[in-house]
This record gives C-alpha cells, sequence and structure tokens, in this order.
C-alpha cells in the first residue's frame, strides 16, 4: 500500500473528496514528521512508537575502491513495533 491507497481507503471510510482524504494523510504524516524533528516520540496504542535514533559518526569502506571513508553522525528515524501489531501479522 502506499500514500494515494492510503488517501483512496481514508476516503472509502469518511467521504467527503479525495483532496480532503488527501489531505487528511498528509497531515497525519507531517505531524508524525515535525515530532520526530523535534526529538519527541509518536506511540500509537497497539501500533507501535516512531522514534529518533542517534548514529554515532564511523569509518566505511567503498567497496569500489575500497578506500576509508568517515561517515558522519546523524539522526536517522526508527520505529518498533508494537506487540499488538506483532500478534496481528503473525
Amino acid at each position: 500500500m502506499n500514500k494515494q491507497a492510503l488517501a483512496e481507503f481514508v476516503h472509502g471510510k469518511l467521504g467527503g473528496t479525495k483532496v480532503q482524504a488527501e489531505e487528511i494523510v498528509d497531515g497525519m504524516f507531517g505531524a508524525i514528521i515535525d515530532t520526530l524533528k523535534k526529538g519527541d516520540e509518536v506511540s500509537i496504542a497497539g501500533f507501535g512508537i516512531f522514534s529518533v535514533k542517534q548514529r554515532a559518526a564511523r569509518m566505511a569502506r567503498n567497496p569500489k575502491t575500497g578506500e576509508q571513508v568517515k561517515v558522519e553522525a546523524k539522526k536517522v528515524p526508527k520505529f518498533r513495533a508494537a506487540k499488538g501489531l506483532k500478534d496481528m501479522i503473525a
């Protein structure tokens, strides 16, 4: 399922226009992204937790040349599935 299919699902459930459904989906993703940018977690009961993880700087190797390359420290998004979600899928 992609973002467009998710908007169509919301449109089917709530009615209204497809543009409104797309705005709802965009708003949800925007809220999650804004919260993660602040360094906070987004916890959705029964689904999971979105959070930000700090990756340390490290040395890596360019596979083409074998040359050592320094990779800078950075923040990356992380998702931990809730037990309820894991149980539904299994």
